[in-house]
């Protein structure tokens, strides 16, 4: 049985997209070429930033709410488990890339991909685990007052950080979850945000992932 598309699963595609792209661009970075090194530096902080933001919110009010309403405590100690864990392969592959960006070197190049491929391992593991054993016990209370009360503490972001968000999260996103957005968070309220407040992002972060693009 497919599970239920969620805004949660459209992040989750966002991380995995820039962990792949990261990794193709790396592995394509010419020997020397500092100025790249640094733009993809720049790109990983970014997606760096989204993920723990992310994963910030769902510390701070998810786990608890699930607590409350008697989720299994052994998974909710694994989810928060997971997070350090994470936290821990971002910031190595963090150093890695500060590394390359000083250097442009094709050997510290191929480090920093290295390291990011064992963080797509750590990450990947992560959201499938979240998705295939969480998200199904979080689906059963999200009718309730308490998942509509940390809804809306998760979408209470200022002007500046939501379009900064929307226009990551929309940056190459696959048409199926395009149509869920749609449906989940007006069109114009998306392009707006994305056009006009995620301008940073759309100035120093997507024109690199673009030039990653293949010719």
């Amino acid at each position: 049985m497919t599970e239920p598309m969620t805004m949660n699963r459209l992040i989750h595609g966002a991380v995995r997209r820039d962990l792949d792209r990261l990794s193709a661009a790396l592995g394509r970075l010419p020997d020397g070429d500092r100025a790249r090194a640094q733009d993809l530096q720049r790109a990983f902080a970014n997606l760096r930033r989204e993920l723990t933001h992310h994963h910030e919110g769902e510390d701070t009010y998810i786990w608890p709410m699930l607590s409350k309403v008697g989720v299994d405590p052994d998974l909710l100690s694994t989810m928060e488990a997971e997070h350090h864990t994470m936290a821990e392969a971002l910031a190595e592959t963090d150093t890695a890339m500060a590394t390359v960006a000083r250097t442009g070197s094709a050997a510290d190049a191929a480090a920093a991909r290295a390291s990011v491929v064992r963080t797509q391992e750590v990450v990947n593991g992560h959201l499938a685990h979240e998705e295939s054993e969480l998200e199904p016990q979080l689906h059963r209370y999200t009718d309730t007052p308490e998942w509509k009360a940390v809804e809306k503490k998760l979408s209470r972001q200022p002007p500046g950080v939501a379009g900064q968000f929307f226009a990551w999260l929309t940056d190459g996103m696959s048409d199926e979850h395009r149509a869920f957005l749609r449906k989940t968070v007006p069109t114009p309220v998306v392009s707006l945000l994305a056009k006009l407040f995620g301008r940073r992002y759309n100035r120093e972060i997507a024109p690199v992932w673009r030039a990653s693009a293949p010719a």
